[in-house]
């Protein structure tokens, strides 16, 4: 059997946009029982996603970098940058604050094999299938591809 992205994917899949609230997109995520949204900009086209691993900085908080003293000024042993994406996702109201924004995708064509592939190589439970302007026209999760896999 050799399905494409297309014959297994949900069409139509819930998106929400960077100025969705995170209270909504995770009401969204708790009702439909779902483990993430793809985030669309005005057009429909594909801007991020955001996860219950995004997510999981609201209740996780953080952790501040470590650092030393020195003669009174502050010396960083890590990136300092970092902490700063942190504290954003932390206090972040909207979809478009705690999204990750280097979303993977796939093309409807694409072999059911290669989202398999995909999904595991990058560690993702769900690829947000776009066309060939970037727009979502669907989604695949792990769970598509087992039920393809038993011919369901």
């Amino acid at each position: 059997m050799n399905q494409t992205v297309a014959e297994v994917m949900t069409s139509n899949p819930i998106t929400v946009t960077r100025e969705t609230s995170l209270t909504e997109a995770i009401k969204i995520i708790a009702e439909k029982r779902i483990s993430g949204l793809p985030v669309v900009d005005d057009q429909g086209k594909l801007v991020g996603v955001i996860s219950e691993s995004d997510l999981m900085w609201k209740q996780t908080g953080i952790d501040p970098p470590p650092y030393v003293m020195f003669l009174d000024s502050v010396i960083y042993l890590e990136n300092p940058a970092r902490y700063e994406k942190e504290v954003h996702k932390v206090l972040g109201q909207t979809v478009g604050e705690v999204m990750t924004t280097k979303a993977i995708s796939i093309a409807p064509e694409s072999s059911v094999k290669d989202a398999a592939r995909l999904m595991h190589d990058k560690h993702v439970r769900r690829l947000p299938v776009v066309n060939e302007v970037g727009q979502v026209v669907g989604i695949i999760t792990r769970g598509d591809i087992v039920r393809s896999m038993a011919g369901l």
